[in-house]
């Protein structure tokens, strides 16, 4: 897919890896049609697209993902101007942090709603333009948390647990007619998904709450890996545009060595045992309160 430019439609792409893979991808010469949520927050797109001298490789549409109307309506609109959609790389999500008891089914099905249910609503949309032309990508962005669970990221890696066994199904469903289906398994990065963009449960701060004194310590352990971690988000972005332009892409992708290493334990470990590491490293100095 590498040797022509490309009509690539991305989401989420108002920071981290949705904004520098739209940026890379518009530098090697696609034709990227890039969305944010927020349109307050485009400017940072367009800013670093700029910055790299691509901009006239860009255009920024207003979506949200758990709109299926809007998402009919871009997907239209970029057909229309382009012809064709070579490639949808579902990218939107985000996680929220809280204890299964502490989060309301509110709050848990709206991460669905984004996570899971947004691809859904991207690639049913997109379907209909790739199917009938026998061509097409569809790159969906799970998580290694799609693979290993730990406390307080219930409603996040259920959401990424579904998101694997759609694209399962979907990539068998699909091969037939010639339409790619990838999964990208990142680990965590220094992107606004643990700062800015970090959602919390409402109670999470809530000092009644019987997880309080653990959720804290977790919150504080994630942000303290997190500002020490080396590993560039770039990395994934460009991991993403290989993925886009080679010709047979692998189904599974997990990326970094330590995003690896935790799969392979998760795998190959007695669950007790896995479950037991993640405790003792976790586990506040105080048993929480009952």
């Amino acid at each position: 897919m590498a040797k022509r430019s490309l009509v690539v439609l991305i989401t989420g792409c108002s920071s981290g890896f949705g904004l520098l893979t739209a940026a890379r991808l518009a530098v090697a010469g696609h034709r990227v049609h890039a969305t944010v949520r927020d349109c307050k927050k485009a400017e940072f797109l367009e800013a670093e697209v700029s910055r790299r001298g691509a901009i006239k490789n860009l255009r920024i549409h207003h979506l949200d993902v758990t709109d299926a109307l809007l998402v009919k309506s871009v997907v239209t609109e970029v057909t229309a101007e382009e012809g064709v959609i070579d490639v949808l790389i579902n990218n939107a999500g985000y996680g929220i942090g809280g204890f299964f008891e502490d989060l309301t089914d509110t709050e848990i099905r709206q991460q669905f709603d984004t996570n899971f249910f947004g691809v859904l609503n991207m690639t049913r949309a997109v379907l209909p333009v790739m199917r009938p032309r026998r061509s097409g990508r569809i790159i969906n962005v799970s998580s290694v948390s799609a693979f290993s669970g730990s406390p307080t990221f219930s409603a996040y890696a259920s959401s990424k647990w579904a998101l694997e066994g759609f694209s399962e199904c979907l990539y068998m469903e699909l091969k037939p007619f010639n339409v790619d289906v990838v999964l990208v398994e990142p680990g965590s990065y220094r992107t606004k998904i643990f700062t800015d963009n970090a959602r919390y449960a409402q109670t999470f701060n809530d000092a009644q709450s019987p997880y309080y004194e653990t959720g804290q310590l977790i919150k504080k352990f994630v942000g303290q890996h997190v500002r020490a971690s080396r590993r560039d988000p770039e990395d994934v972005a460009a991991y993403v545009q290989y993925l886009v332009e080679t010709p047979r892409p692998r189904f599974r992708n997990i990326i970094g060595l330590q995003s690896k290493l935790r799969c392979w334990a998760v795998r190959h470990l007695p669950f007790e045992f896995y479950a037991w590491i993640v405790s003792k490293l976790l586990s506040p100095r105080k048993g929480p309160h009952a």
